[in-house]
């Protein structure tokens, strides 16, 4: 298959352009700026644009057999809800994600994962007191744009996975991790190789398509 990875330099979308390649794909992987990829490996490629700008994602679509989406802002999130965030638009997931479905809709390509947030949609309301304190109060920006990113890939018409994890952690296992349609968890942590694996996994499979998968780290 032919992917593209927007949000290639996070670290889940990093874990899911490694899986990815492991598994004998050619990977695109649409970063913002030309930062270190491995570039020169077989098979990768980097495609430097900006996701808000639908003349840049369409190139960037054309020829995919599918899209892996993990967009997002990495700011410290005290900062961004009080002046904003400094580099990335504050609706950089919904009107990423609208360039996107409209790219994939003009060329014919059918297959979208998108990473979001466990306790968002069909989630909102699974989330302990804590969380749903913390999201109100110190996300709640963030949250309502993940919101707006989630219905416009239910709205889409594509063969759509929606890929909701727990709290990320940066531990180095990649397992599979603990996977519900239910929204039911087991850890409420997962490391971001863990979640990569999944969302390389829903790019290639069809065992998910049209439903929002809860992700959590697997227990002992």
């Amino acid at each position: 298959m032919k992917v593209l990875v927007l949000g290639a330099t996070g670290g889940s979308g990093r874990a899911a352009v490694e899986q990815l390649l492991s598994a004998g794909h050619e990977v695109t992987a649409f970063t913002r700026r030309a930062e270190p990829m491995g570039n020169g490996r077989e098979r990768l490629h980097t495609f430097v644009g900006d996701v808000m700008n639908l003349e840049d994602v369409e190139r960037a679509v054309k020829g995919q057999d599918a899209v892996i989406i993990t967009l997002g802002i990495r700011e410290n999130p005290l900062r961004v809800r009080v002046l904003g965030a400094a580099h990335t638009p504050m609706d950089v997931r919904s009107a990423g994600t609208r360039n996107v479905v409209a790219a994939m809709q003009r060329h014919g390509v059918r297959k979208l994962v998108v990473q979001t947030s466990y306790g968002v949609g069909v989630t909102r309301h699974r989330l302990g007191t804590v969380d749903a304190l913390f999201f109100k109060l110190l996300l709640k920006p963030q949250i309502a744009d993940t919101e707006k990113q989630e219905q416009v890939v239910r709205e889409s018409g594509l063969d759509w996975v929606i890929a909701q994890p727990v709290h990320l952690t940066d531990a180095p296992e990649q397992p599979m991790p603990a996977l519900s349609t239910d929204g039911d968890t087991e850890r409420m942590k997962v490391s971001r190789n863990s979640v990569g694996r999944f969302l390389a996994h829903a790019a290639q499979s069809a065992a998910f398509i049209g439903r929002s998968v809860a992700v959590s780290g697997a227990a002992a």
